[in-house]
């Protein structure tokens, strides 16, 4: 039987910030993602920390693509802050004690709309197109820097192979993308990424196939596992002992067979 108690560890919450919280409309995942940010900075005495989306959907039990959306929401919101990138490249995350600046979570907008009456007549709207945002990402974000790095790498190897034609309209804006996604989504440390670029360029079979940021991050975890497996030094083979009481057991058993103890070859 479960038997929780304080002094095993407990998350500090004002009540009026639970008091506020009850009042918006989240979905599932959104109260989740909240609760998530209240239980790893509050209840450990902290009001930020480094979280990647993998870390955060392992915690609630989502898909990264799930989380990464909601929280998306949450930060639009303003009741989830980005503080900046981490050590490990992923964002620092806080929770925004100040529910003046919060805003109704934009999934649940529309929800909030008065419902229609008899009195009012039924009108059709042209459906709206879903704007995309796309990022833009300037030379000295890290991500833009990653794509530029792995650029000049897979132009060389591209150059030699005779196919530079394949990357020579690379979009490194969306190579950028495609290394966020790496880092943020997936959870993938930078220091490995760059490991992982240093090596495949090298590979003889992975370096004519990975030629673009978006087909790394696809065979990311194939790559690093290939490469782990080549780094991993061979263990040398330990010859065994031989251990000095086999001589006395024998020797035993040569005399208990009759045999004259100084015929025995102690070699």
């Amino acid at each position: 039987m479960a038997n929780p108690k304080l002094k095993k560890g407990h998350t500090r919450i004002a009540n009026e910030i639970l008091e506020q919280v009850m009042t918006l409309s989240f979905n599932g995942t959104q109260l989740r993602i909240i609760l998530f940010i209240f239980r790893y900075t509050y209840g450990f005495q902290r009001k930020d920390n480094e979280f990647s989306i993998a870390f955060i959907a392992q915690k609630i039990n989502a898909s990264r693509s799930q989380v990464d959306r909601e929280l998306t929401t949450l930060i639009d919101s303003k009741i989830i802050s980005v503080l900046g990138i981490g050590e490990k490249g992923a964002r620092i995350l806080s929770f925004n004690k100040n529910y003046e600046e919060w805003g109704q979570p934009e999934s649940k907008r529309k929800s909030s709309l008065p419902p229609k009456t008899d009195s009012q007549p039924e009108t059709k709207k042209n459906p709206e197109k879903k704007r995309t945002s796309k990022v833009n990402y300037d030379e000295d974000n890290s991500y833009y820097k990653m794509a530029v790095y792995f650029h000049k790498k897979v132009a060389a190897v591209a150059k030699d192979a005779g196919v530079e034609h394949l990357i020579r309209k690379a979009n490194l804006q969306s190579w950028a993308d495609d290394f966020r996604k790496l880092v943020e989504i997936d959870g993938v440390n930078k220091h490995l990424a760059k490991e992982v670029m240093d090596w495949v360029v090298k590979d003889s079979f992975w370096r004519t196939n990975i030629l673009s940021a978006k087909k790394l991050r696809v065979k990311f975890t194939d790559l690093a596992i290939k490469m782990n497996s080549v780094k991993a030094p061979k263990q040398p083979v330990l010859a065994q002992r031989p251990d000095p009481r086999d001589k006395d057991i024998e020797f035993q058993r040569w005399i208990a067979e009759g045999n004259e103890p100084d015929d025995f070859n102690w070699n």
